[in-house]
């Protein structure tokens, strides 16, 4: 039993959220959920009470007069505390403040202020739809102002927005925002999100300009690897509202409507795949500001009935420039041609700085690397251009991005640069979507470390909006295989609540009428393409793993519908309780030797991994319904959780406990979910270690083994096995590609062979992260940090040393603050340094040096030292 003692000093709160966002603009739910964090020096601190006011008036709020709403509770929760207080209004900002009382009788300041702002409702919407005149035709971008006076001074102003395509809006000549690629992707017919801006500080009395400009995006433009276009729609459209309050209390609401004009730009075209075309000698120079005159030519725009049932308020941060990258050297192909190295394969865009004649055309390509004989390598982009072409203007310092496109890339060939190219002529900008870091690793092995690196940046250039398979070739699409792989190590990297809050709604929503998930969300493939294992089952795993991560009950709610849902779909398309029908993409890109003579391929039956994730996925559903209390569901798909079971024992198990595919992916399946009868699991574990000695301590497995491969080991007792797998530095292995000289995580295990040579150019991306799912095992074990309650209210420190490692060190920022494992051996000795963060306790084992055994403890808040 733990027993606390120590006091706490200093103790204050921080931290705060609403629906894990801060200072969201745009709040959905009728009921948002407020959280915050302790700190205090003290040790097994624990929150007792809060107090919580909410009010209209941020200073009202602070000298707590006024309030909307106040609540004072007895309770330890301090994550997704609801709102109960009066119905909350459209468009209405609510500023907020908490304070606590701990364990000890300590009361907290109060918290820094912070708000949020509900969203609209689609009959708060007054403005109108608006697009060019007449067909919207034209590659080119269009401009959209409207000049406007103001009469009287400030007090706020919050501007919505959104598109049909992509937009730029810009307030008397300054951006507004620091989102890119908005409105962003989701399934447009069901959901088109809006963006909610506070522009107070760029109003001014007297005089004012809205203005916008549209690009295709993923709306209209070319959108999957099937040359698709205008697959949402073929017009572009500017929806745009703000609403101005005054410093006397009047108010005043602007809009786009029939009074706006339109023209076009320098923006001659933009495509997602293909990049941008800049003409800087057609730009309109001041046509955002109030001051600009020359508008003879501009048009009336055309009125659009579209309508506002499908807009939604931003569940997740948006697109922003993340980082900076300066080139690290220019060199020269055999060809002749002018490559910069950035020296990290990244996705975002080159910000160019330039000064030539008038007219001048310089050409920017984009690739992931360089051929072994060092020629510009752009194959393995399939039909995607990646390429960005800027017309100088004038003969004046010029600077030049794309607007409504990005690039993955390392390396940038340069086109018609007049003079020398100087490294500090290019910077790459490094876009993704706006995910807080979580986790940090890091070990005495500096090519684990390196895999971390690539894990992470794989993560960066793929978390853009939507989970990507990858970001350079002419598909950038939300494969659902990909994302349910990676989920665990995702939410161990960045924080990752409101971004797959978001995907999952579009998973929903684009969800079958049979069930059946399809294979990218937002769909853009074939409607019939639905239904696969391994890839449908995102519709559970990734709900769980979200309950699991962030204690998050409400997504199990919300999801719960379409979970079932699948199971059911899973369950219709089954006979004899063995789901085997349908295609399956099966255990995706698994080894594959180039001269099979002894048929080593690591082929897995298709269904007897469909049998498995069928049962996963039933489980999942069960463990939801006991969360949500629905006792009927319970028992039933518990009742038949049992016959599958029994369905893959009677046809892929021999009575020895053979399976019918005896590859690594089957064995690593059916331990981890746990389908085999007690009495032959230990068979099948030894089974499954053969086959990796077999292969010379190497894996085979492809997308659907991989993430559960080092997990089943561990479970079976064969850690030992699972770091020799995860330090093995030859084909195939993790560290193959970081010894290759990767950055990123690759999407083939070879996709650079030892020669030198390249994989099949169709189907090569060096930046694809499914393969880094093995981060999720390298914290839970290496560094030793898990969950041990749903949010981790409750937390497991359990390190195993191994793979010759001598320190490793871990941390993690929780709901409830950062939890820390560092550990290192010394003079035969295992010490572990352990950092548990208030209103939270933890289980800690600490090893042996030979990892055999270990010693618990029990311990609270704070920093703890165990020696092993």
């Amino acid at each position: 039993m733990l027993t606390l003692t120590a006091s706490a000093q200093n103790l204050s709160v921080s931290g705060l959220q609403v629906e894990h966002q801060i200072n969201p603009m745009a709040v959905e739910p009728a009921i948002p959920r407020m959280s915050w964090k302790l700190a205090s020096p003290g040790k097994n601190i624990l929150q007792r009470s809060y107090e919580i006011r909410v009010g209209t008036d941020r200073n009202a709020v602070r000298s707590g007069k006024n309030l909307y709403w106040t609540s004072k509770k007895n309770t330890d929760q301090s994550i997704l505390v609801e709102y109960e207080g009066p119905a909350l209004k459209p468009g209405q900002r609510y500023y907020w403040q908490v304070r606590v009382t701990d364990n000890y009788g300590h009361i907290s300041p109060w918290s820094p202020l912070q708000f949020w702002q509900m969203g609209l409702k689609p009959s708060n919407w007054k403005a109108q739809w608006i697009s060019v005149p007449g067909a919207d035709t034209s590659l080119a971008s269009p401009l959209f102002r409207k000049k406007f006076t103001l009469s009287k001074a400030v007090k706020s102003a919050s501007a919505y927005i959104t598109s049909r395509g992509l937009y730029e809006a810009y307030i008397n000549g300054t951006r507004i925002g620091q989102d890119y690629l908005t409105p962003g992707w989701t399934s447009y017919k069901d959901h088109l999100q809006y963006q909610v801006y506070d522009v107070t500080a760029l109003l001014s009395k007297g005089d004012n300009v809205l203005a916008a400009m549209l690009g295709d995006g993923w709306y209209k433009g070319r959108i999957g690897f099937s040359y698709q276009k205008a697959f949402y729609g073929d017009t572009r459209a500017l929806l745009m509202q703000m609403e101005v309050e005054y410093t006397d209390g009047s108010r005043e609401i602007l809009l786009s409507d029939e009074s706006w004009r339109t023209a076009f730009g320098p923006v001659l075209s933009s495509n997602i795949y293909d990049g941008e075309t800049y003409d800087a000698t057609k730009e309109r120079s001041g046509w955002t500001t109030p001051a600009y005159k020359e508008d003879a030519d501009w048009k009336k725009v055309r009125k659009l009935d579209y309508g506002y049932d499908n807009l939604i308020g931003m569940s997740a941060d948006g697109v922003r420039k993340q980082e900076s990258i300066k080139a690290v050297k220019i060199l020269k192909t055999p060809k002749g041609e002018t490559v910069v190295d950035f020296g990290q394969n990244l996705v975002g865009w080159v910000e160019l700085k330039v000064k030539g004649p008038e007219n001048t055309k310089i050409t920017l390509s984009h690739a992931e690397v360089l051929d072994k004989a060092g020629y510009f390598y752009t194959d393995n982009l399939r039909s995607a251009k990646q390429q960005n072409v800027y017309y100088l203007k004038g003969n004046k310092e010029q600077f030049f991005s794309p607007h409504f496109s990005f690039q993955g890339f390392r390396y940038a060939r340069v086109e018609g640069f007049p003079g020398d190219l100087k490294p500090e002529d290019l910077t790459a900008v490094v876009i993704h979507s706006d995910m807080e870091p979580a986790g940090s690793f890091n070990s005495s092995n500096p090519l684990l470390n390196q895999l971390q690196h690539n894990i992470a940046w794989g993560q960066k250039g793929n978390f853009v909006d939507v989970p990507t398979d990858c970001p350079q070739r002419d598909e950038r699409l939300g494969w659902t295989g990909d994302a349910q792989a990676f989920y665990n190590t995702a939410a161990y990297n960045m924080d990752v609540s409101g971004f797959f809050t978001k995907w999952l709604k579009d998973v929903k929503a684009d969800q079958h009428k049979d069930g059946s998930i399809p294979f990218v969300v937002p769909d853009v493939l074939t409607p019939n393409d639905a239904g696969s294992a391994g890839w449908g089952d995102v519709v559970t795993i990734i709900p769980w793993g979200m309950y699991l991560t962030y204690g998050d009950k409400r997504i199990l709610e919300t999801q719960y519908s379409s979970m079932k849902a699948w199971v059911d779909f899973i369950t219709s398309r089954s006979r004899q309780n063995l789901w085997n029908t349908g295609s399956h993409f099966g255990d995706w890109l698994f080894y594959r030797p180039d001269d099979d003579n002894d048929g080593r391929a690591a082929v897995t039956d298709k269904y007897l991994i469909a049998q498995c994730f069928y049962t996963h996925s039933t489980q999942l559903l069960i463990n939801a319904a006991k969360v949500l209390g629905k006792n009927e569901d319970h028992a039933k798909y518990s009742s038949l959780l049992n016959d599958i079971k029994t369905a893959f024992v009677k046809e892929y198990l021999t009575p020895n406990g053979r399976l019918v595919s005896s590859t690594q992916t089957a064995y690593v399946l059916a331990l981890q979910f746990d389908m085999l009868p007690e009495n032959l699991r230990a068979s099948a574990a030894e089974r499954l270690v053969q086959n990796i000695r077999d292969y010379g301590n190497h894996l085979t497995t492809g997308f659907l083994g991989t993430p559960y491969l080092c997990h089943a080991l561990t479970k079976s007792g064969y850690t030992n096995v699972a770091y020799d797998l995860l330090m093995q530095e030859t084909y195939p292995s993790w560290l193959y590609p970081v010894k290759m000289g990767a950055t990123t995580i690759w999407e083939r295990w070879d996709g650079i062979k030892p020669d030198g040579s390249f994989q099949t150019p169709s189907m090569n991306s060096y930046n694809h992260y499914a393969y880094g799912a093995i981060g999720d095992w390298m914290y839970q074990n290496i560094a030793g940090i898990q969950a041990g309650e749903p949010g981790y209210k409750k937390i497991i420190i359990k390190p195993i040393a191994g793979g010759k490692l001598t320190h490793a060190e871990g941390s993690y920022e929780s709901s409830y603050g950062t939890i820390r494992s560092k550990w290192r051996i010394e003079n035969n000795k295992f010490k572990l340094t352990v950092t548990i963060p208030p209103n939270t306790t933890a289980e800690v084992f600490v090893p042996d040096t030979q990892g055999k055994s270990y010693k618990s403890f029990h311990v609270g808040s704070g920093e703890h030292y165990f020696e092993g």
